[in-house]
């Protein structure tokens, strides 16, 4: 008996979230399924399964990580072979037998945002960078949970926006976050920068203060979130580059499919504007 840790992408477009439920179709339900085909995994718990990161629906991964004890060798390309198209093994690692795979020692989301084309000239990034300051450090983070959490410090370690071919890359690592954490700390510089919410808006919000009956914070859509990077204390992936190629190719294809509809939308908006 030996304990391995597994990295997992996928395109979480076609899955209703990580976790496993009845009559959906999960990345877990998928991986599960798999395993035990295999023989790798009879009984979750038997295994001591777990997973670091429970991904909401839509969310996709080019970081997280399940752990679990099996009798079996592990082949990353037959498994991948097994597995549907939009979920692939990219690395595994030998890890101690008390490993957790739920504590690690940053998590780092990335999040992919748009600058919306009708009305860019009233963004302002620098304002974006100056709320995003308040956010680093230990704070509470009530304001920005879905969830009425016991506990809801959390430490940003770093926060980074990049803008790139009129695209708003977030990156965010911390330790933990809690349930819509980054989705709705994004839909609040996203304010700020539409100047919709003051700068220090954000610094009131993170207050151990109840205030989400006042300013009411939406997720930012789960299709721009990726949880893309787990590190751990001296433990190292062997990495798949044929799984990521595989993936790749995937995801080339519905970029196209996508850019397509896009052009597709914007040429309606002009035909209808021409319109008398």
């Amino acid at each position: 008996m030996r304990r391995v840790a597994l990295k997992i992408a996928y395109i979480g477009t076609g899955f209703h979230g990580y976790q496993r439920q009845p009559n959906y179709r999960t990345v877990e339900g998928e991986l599960l399924k798999v395993f035990k085909e295999t023989h790798i995994i009879e009984d979750t718990w038997d295994a001591h399964y777990s997973v670091a990161g429970r991904t909401d629906k839509g969310v996709h991964s080019t970081g997280n990580v399940i752990s679990f004890i099996t009798d079996e060798d592990i082949h990353i390309n037959q498994l991948n072979g097994l597995l549907p198209d939009d979920i692939k093994i990219i690395g595994e690692a030998r890890v101690p037998y008390g490993f957790k795979v739920r504590f690690p020692l940053t998590r780092t989301y990335t999040y992919i945002q748009p600058i919306d084309p009708f009305k860019e000239d009233k963004l302002d990034i620098t304002k974006i960078r100056q709320a995003m300051q308040y956010f680093i450090g230990k704070h509470n983070f009530r304001n920005f949970s879905k969830r009425n959490e016991k506990n809801p410090n959390r430490e940003i370690k770093n926060i980074e926006v990049e803008v790139k071919d009129n695209i708003l890359i977030f990156t965010i690592t911390g330790q933990s976050f809690l349930w819509n954490m980054v989705r709705k700390m994004v839909t609040s510089l996203l304010l700020v920068g539409y100047g919709e919410l003051e700068v220090d808006t954000i610094n009131k919000l993170l207050q151990p203060v109840e205030l989400r009956q006042y300013i009411r914070l939406r997720p930012a859509p789960a299709n721009g979130l990726i949880l893309s990077d787990m590190e751990y204390k001296n433990i190292k992936f062997k990495d798949s580059q044929y799984a990521k190629d595989k993936l790749i190719e995937v995801l080339k294809k519905e970029y196209i499919k996508h850019d397509q509809e896009k052009k597709a939308d914007i040429k309606l908006i002009e035909l209808l504007e021409k319109q008398e």
